[in-house]
């Protein structure tokens, strides 16, 4: 069973930083993809960063420039800045896994994402 921690939300300032983290562990797999999403009240969740098995990144418009995303091994982290307060939502990581040769997918519990104009 794979489970997903999330870390580092919270409140900040408008031109803050933040770095959100999420680490999978508990099974034996391989990552074929993972991403970070976000969803604010009364929106649909969107796709914000994702990044491949063979390191190929993307980024969301409403966020190039300011957010990245990175991967060691089985963590995967948002490094966001320059936030604005239209930044603000629940944040979920998300991974598709290899595991016994099926392709299974997992999403972090979310973490709160405010920033104060």
């Amino acid at each position: 069973q794979v489970q997903l921690v999330e870390s580092g939300g919270g409140l900040v300032q408008a031109g803050g930083s933040l770095r959100l983290s999420c680490a999978a562990s508990g099974s034996t797999f391989s990552v074929d993809f993972t991403g970070w999403y976000r969803q604010a009240p009364g929106k649909q969740r969107e796709l914000v960063a994702g990044i491949s098995a063979n390191g190929i990144s993307n980024i969301a418009l409403p966020v190039q420039g300011r957010f990245t995303i990175s991967r060691v091994k089985t963590t995967v982290y948002l490094q966001m800045n320059s936030l604005k307060p239209e930044d603000t939502a629940v944040y979920y990581c998300n991974f598709i896994l290899i595991e016994h040769y099926r392709r299974n997918e997992y999403w972090g519990q979310g973490t709160q994402v405010t920033v104060s104009s």
